[in-house]
């Protein structure tokens, strides 16, 4: 809706941002909306970041990690390829490659798997957990050594646990499962969360309602990746129940406090092509702030598009991972990464496309060239200047008033004076009159308006600057 007020409580405590990122991801800052919404932005397709044609992985190549590594990026991914004619599946592999920008992937000779006689491919892992092998580099400052890196894998109805010393050499990391509810048959992943101090994961499992099974998804936590907390649903609110076939949660790197999760929906009923096996897929989006209550999104993140291979069942799986890479436009700034499955099911190899979005970019505060205002809710930060994620049109611009707790606008940091915003960056700084000077106001209770013409507002950040 482009008008709304919430309702506040009379005892609301301000909220206390600190320093940190704030994104237009929810209505978490959010006290009133006029003539503004907050709309789902679409990824742009760019290239083909791997093609899976080699003998040892296939047209069923999926459950994709990326992960910046240092100054290299990391790709894992399960290999294999589904014969239509005999109806049957070869052998299952874990696959690595790596990149030296993110945007251009290569595979290295590991030489640790024989394949058909040969060693030369970039197989490293056969075995339990080949189906869906999910690692991450674990920043665990108490991280045991040997054990840098961490992964979660399936074999039977059942979690294993893996690790490695340098993301290559693989082994289990106990022989005895370490998470058994659940259903398990996607991407089940975890993560080591430094602001909860503890792993967390999240898995497959389905609801039944009347009988009908759904798809869903679970989240646990772990102080050592061995013990974890019994499992619990995470909560979509008001958003409908739907077929979720992955979640690819992660903390955003930008503003770690909140989760960013790419499930796969699945519509089982719908079939396009006639595969033998029914069902097409898109990419959904939602987001969290405290691991288990997740707004989701209804309207697809990407949709199949014109490309008819991925309108077939079992496309645009979202790899687990955000990346940030170099701008195809020469003289723009990084921008974010995603990557997605088609071609599932065709021909000799399916492949994985790359996507971008700017830096915060998968939702804004977007209002038309008639003017549209947001309102925060009270907050307190820390800084002496106001930066905003911003984009206007030729014709658009941002103002922003800063008011006292009542709603009574600050002397100096009144709409008229502000100075007019336009353009499109990433870290523009407010001024009033000249001045972006706000370090009078920090810890005290305030409220920002913004007032916002033919513009998308993606995230707000107080910093503190030299004097």
């Amino acid at each position: 809706m482009a008008t709304s007020k919430r309702s506040k409580g009379k005892n609301e405590k301000p909220i206390s941002l600190g320093s940190r990122r704030e994104l237009f991801i929810d209505d978490y800052l959010i006290e009133d909306l006029q003539r503004v919404e907050l709309r789902l932005q679409k990824p742009v397709p760019r290239n083909v970041a791997i093609d899976h044609n080699v003998p040892w992985e296939g047209n069923t190549c999926c459950y994709h990690t990326v992960f910046q590594d240092g100054k290299l990026f990391r790709m894992y991914y399960r290999g294999t390829h589904y014969d239509p004619g005999g109806h049957s599946t070869k052998r299952q592999v874990v696959c690595y490659a790596e990149s030296r920008d993110g945007i251009n992937w290569e595979r290295p000779d590991v030489g640790l798997v024989n394949y058909q006689g040969s060693t030369r491919n970039n197989v490293i892992w056969e075995g339990y957990g080949s189906h869906n092998f999910t690692p991450f580099r674990d920043p665990n400052p108490k991280c045991r050594e040997g054990e840098q890196y961490k992964a979660l894998g399936s074999h039977g109805r059942a979690l294993y646990a893996f690790k490695s010393a340098d993301g290559i050499h693989w082994e289990l990391l106990r022989k005895d499962p370490v998470i058994t509810e659940g259903a398990f048959d996607s991407q089940n992943l975890a993560f080591w969360d430094p602001l909860r101090e503890c792993y967390v994961d999240y898995h497959r499992h389905s609801v039944y309602i009347d009988g009908q099974r759904t798809r869903h998804i679970m989240t646990c936590t772990s102080k050592d990746f061995r013990k974890w907390t019994k499992p619990k649903f995470i909560d979509f609110g008001d958003a409908p129940l739907e077929h979720l076939y992955t979640n690819a949660v992660t903390p955003y790197y930008r503003a770690p406090h909140i989760y960013m999760g790419f499930p796969k929906r699945f519509v089982p009923e719908r079939s396009m092509y006639g595969h033998e096996h029914n069902g097409m897929s898109d990419a959904v989006y939602m987001t969290s702030r405290d691991g288990l209550r997740f707004k989701r999104w209804t309207e697809a993140l990407v949709r199949p598009g014109l490309q008819p291979e991925r309108w077939e069942n079992r496309n645009n799986m979202t790899a687990w991972g955000i990346l940030e890479t170099a701008n195809d436009l020469p003289s723009a700034p990084k921008e974010l990464s995603i990557f997605t499955t088609e071609g599932y099911y065709r021909g000799d190899g399916c492949r994985l496309r790359r996507f971008t979005v700017r830096a915060d970019g998968f939702v804004s505060a977007n209002a038309p060239l008639r003017d549209g205002e947001l309102l925060t809710r009270t907050l307190t930060f820390e800084g002496n200047q106001l930066s905003l994620n911003v984009a206007t049109s030729a014709a658009g611009s941002v103002r922003v008033e800063i008011q006292e707790e009542n709603g009574k606008a600050i002397k100096g940091f009144v709409l008229r004076d502000a100075d007019e915003i336009y353009g499109d960056e990433l870290d523009r700084r407010v001024t009033w009159k000249g001045s972006g000077d706000v370090s009078s106001l920090a810890g005290k209770p305030v409220r920002l308006r913004f007032v916002l013409s033919d513009a998308d507002l993606y995230s707000l950040q107080f910093v503190a600057t030299p004097a």
